[in-house]
């Protein structure tokens, strides 16, 4: 009987561990989520690719609000003045749809581009910067081969 008692007190004693190690990272992944969140759709770098010098180049970064708290945007500042931005100006709920649109000058591009573009917003950064980076890259070209 005693053994028995100190079997079934073992048994008890490990499930009610595991049962409190999954209570733990679920906790945890519940605070990773804590506040407002972007997760852009397609990632946070657009490749234009080879693009003829000239005409404006657009894209637009739509997002998903993936936290638990709305997502204000206050400024988004682009690297250069040779990109125009517009973005979501409301707060965008939890698991709603927002975006930031960008108008690359083509023609102040000369070969090789790399531009960043700043989003000032209560969101959570990946690694806690202050403000979330985009990232647009190229190649302009006046003569652009034809597919």
């Amino acid at each position: 009987m005693k053994k028995i008692l100190i079997a079934l007190f073992c048994l008890l004693a490990f499930a009610g561990s595991e049962v409190k190690a999954q209570t733990g990272s679920e906790a945890k992944a519940q605070n990773k989520a804590e506040g407002p969140m972007f997760k852009f759709e397609g990632g946070d770098i657009w490749d234009f690719g080879i693009i003829k010098r000239g005409p404006g180049a657009k894209h637009t970064f739509e997002f998903t609000n993936t936290g638990n708290q709305p997502i204000i945007i206050m400024n988004v500042t682009p690297s250069c003045g040779c990109t125009n931005v517009d973005w979501s100006k409301n707060p965008v709920l939890p698991g709603q749809k927002g975006y930031v649109s960008l108008e690359l000058k083509t023609d102040e591009q000369h070969g090789v581009f790399d531009k960043e573009v700043y989003i000032q917003s209560n969101a959570k950064t990946p690694h806690g910067e202050k403000r979330y980076v985009l990232r647009i890259k190229g190649n302009a070209k006046d003569e652009v081969p034809s597919k």
